[in-house]
């Protein structure tokens, strides 16, 4: 029995036009950027918004600083970069839509939904981050200046990667506008911060080996 999904004629021709317009997109940007010179800093790009590598990353800055005036911020931003991941997993098994002729499977672990191409979870995460230190905890302006021209950065490197579509991108940085303004309307008081951080360790919690 085939398991093959009819996809509406509008979506399909949007999905194509979408798919036409990478490739000119990707063939035109080489041209000034030859990909052998210029992968290597597409996949320092990937790397840098991993998601496995900001998670454990921001688990262990937790860990590590333990500054209970920073637990609100970073609860906080935590949940959004569980937020994203959960959103974009459900979204590309649910879409299943490949990803673009010329892509490598070459990525550094993917997981599950991760070998499909819509939303990219790269970006989502990338303008989440952008948009957390922008608007909810706010950081000097040059700061923010470089996150947004990091986020842009990644997105291009996906497309130009051939990891992802043109809408796989726009529909990525939106989301990753989305978990923000999420974030922001359930944003978590200092209080449940603490509670929340007294999971990871109730002896550092309570002071470790200093606590008397």
């Amino acid at each position: 029995m085939s398991t093959k999904r009819n996809i509406p004629s509008i979506l399909s021709h949007l999905l194509n036009l979408d798919s036409n317009l990478t490739s000119i997109f990707c063939n035109s940007f080489c041209k000034l950027l030859p990909p052998r010179k210029f992968n290597t800093y597409y996949k320092g790009l990937e790397y840098s918004c991993h998601g496995i590598l900001w998670l454990s990353s921001w688990l262990a800055f937790i860990w590590l600083i333990w500054t209970p005036s920073m637990f609100q911020m970073q609860v906080n931003f935590l949940f959004g970069l569980l937020i994203d991941i959960v959103v974009v997993a459900i979204l590309k098994a649910f879409i299943r839509r490949r990803r673009p002729v010329g892509n490598k499977n070459d990525q550094w672990i993917t997981i599950g939904p991760d070998v499909y191409s819509f939303p990219s979870g790269h970006v989502s995460r990338a303008f989440f981050i952008a948009f957390y230190f922008h608007q909810l905890y706010p950081l000097n302006k040059l700061i923010n200046v470089l996150c947004f021209v990091w986020a842009i950065a990644v997105a291009l490197s996906r497309i130009l990667l051939r990891r992802h579509h043109l809408l796989d991108v726009f529909a990525g940085s939106i989301i990753g506008y989305l978990i923000s303004f999420v974030v922001n309307l359930f944003w978590l008081d200092q209080s449940s911060a603490e509670y929340i951080i007294s999971f990871l360790s109730d002896d550092k919690a309570e002071g470790g080996e200093y606590h008397v």
